[in-house]
């Protein structure tokens, strides 16, 4: 489907594997994240946008991948997801120049093929 696709399957055996030999980890870390990411006082939009600026923060493609698929589950606007990577721009600086198209690819690629006919 595309490269940012693709990133993401590439960790689902690992992730698995690994899951296996550490499951209260895991499961630990599923239960935090339902947490964090349900609808409160923030929406579950404006929290992935807060993801997927973290993720370009941190330089994690995987997290990119996940998030900019977040990003369109959750209904984000191109408009949106572009006001901030501008401000990953603005505080990141020249490492973020280069992480913040990432994530705008895959935000692009993931909404291309969510709105693809199936």
């Amino acid at each position: 489907m595309g490269h940012w696709h693709d990133v993401r399957d590439a960790l689902r055996g690992p992730a698995r594997d690994l899951r296996e030999h550490i499951p209260d980890t895991y499961k630990g870390f599923a239960r935090l994240h339902d947490a964090a990411m349900s609808d409160g006082a923030l929406s579950a939009r404006m929290k992935e946008l807060v993801a997927l600026a973290i993720a370009v923060a941190d330089r994690c493609d995987g997290c990119i991948a996940s998030h900019a698929r977040g990003a369109v589950r959750t209904g984000a606007t191109p408009e949106e997801v572009a006001e901030m990577l501008g401000v990953t721009i603005m505080m990141g600086g020249g490492p973020s120049t280069v992480y913040a198209p990432r994530a705008w690819e895959a935000y692009l690629e993931f909404k291309a093929a969510h709105t693809a006919p199936h």
